[in-house]
């Protein structure tokens, strides 16, 4: 019995947003394009479980680079309809198209001049006769045994707003960099945004080693600054090479005077780099990309071949960057 019902249920509001294919008609494109066209800002509004769907369906477009905001219509009839604008689009939300709150807003809608998109059930309602454009999110029946809960029709209602906004974002070519900026907080954010120079060990914390300097020398540079590896720069400052305590670890074992060598003549003469712009986690698939082992140090150089910084494996996976 409980299984029977929540499959019936399922199927019922699977059915109702399939039901919606046929609702993406001429209508709902010159209501897209109207956002499109809107150099203001899209107001969603509607009252009790639309309410509900409209505050997502406002995030997700505000999210996907349309200019967004929710105002709830009870709240608007006491003064904040004044974050309403002539310029501005308002997606009014109703199954029914009646209302009373959303109803007792539109002439005042009218009266600043923003255009009126219905997102309503039924095309002669009073919602539907007063606005500028009309998204039919009718369904034929709702999940709910007595027919009375809001279910297959809001679910309608969200995938309504999900095609909405999915069809500015492919009008807008809204990119992933841009969907990143808008979630700088999130994994994506630290993938597309985080670069080299945020993440880099840099001035007194940059470990650098002169050419001409010994092996030794190296080795304090090295353990003063804790990465493990130290840029060997020329008589002008300029990237020449890499020495890491790696080198210096399976030299000692050769020879005890190992130490008093030049850094030069056991450095890595061509080491990989990354440059400060670069995406931090281009610097993670470098490392682990490196053949035959991967590396945990990458010397970050400017194109004038100054050692500006050194990032290491940890810095990347302590920001999030995987």
């Amino acid at each position: 019995m409980i299984k029977d019902k929540a499959i019936e249920t399922l199927k019922i509001e699977a059915g109702a947003v399939e039901h919606l294919i046929s609702h993406v008609d001429d209508e709902f494109e010159r209501a897209v394009q109207c956002i499109l066209d809107c150099t203001a800002r899209v107001v969603v509004t509607g009252m009790g479980k639309s309410g509900h769907i409209g505050q997502k369906i406002a995030a997700t477009l505000a999210s996907t680079g349309t200019p967004s905001f929710f105002m709830h219509p009870a709240e608007a009839f006491h003064g904040d309809l004044g974050m309403v604008t002539e310029k501005d689009v308002v997606i009014a939300i109703s199954n029914s198209g009646e209302s009373s709150e959303i109803v007792n807003i539109l002439p005042i809608i009218r009266r600043i001049g923003a255009t009126i998109i219905a997102m309503c059930g039924r095309r002669d309602s009073s919602l539907g006769k007063h606005s500028d454009y009309f998204v039919d999110i009718a369904v034929e029946r709702e999940a709910c045994p007595l027919g009375l809960a809001p279910t297959a029709s809001t679910t309608a209602t969200l995938a309504m707003g999900d095609a909405i906004a999915m069809a500015l974002m492919e009008a807008r070519n809204f990119t992933s960099q841009e969907f990143a900026m808008f979630h700088p907080g999130g994994a994506l954010g630290r993938k597309l945004l985080l670069k080299v120079e945020h993440v880099m060990h840099t001035g007194e914390d940059n470990p650098v080693v002169r050419k001409g300097k010994t092996a030794k020398d190296a080795l304090f540079v090295m353990t003063d600054k804790g990465l493990g590896a130290a840029s060997v720069v020329d008589e002008n400052g300029k990237f020449i090479g890499l020495i890491t305590d790696g080198i210096i670890r399976r030299a000692l074992g050769k020879a005890n005077d190992f130490l008093d060598e030049p850094v030069e003549h056991i450095m890595f003469e061509h080491p990989l780099l990354i440059a400060p712009g670069k995406l931090a986690a281009e610097a993670l698939s470098v490392m682990e990309k490196h053949k035959p082992r991967p590396v945990t140090v990458l010397p970050v150089v400017d194109g004038e071949r100054n050692p500006i910084g050194m990032v290491h494996l940890t810095d990347l996976l302590r920001q999030g960057v995987v």
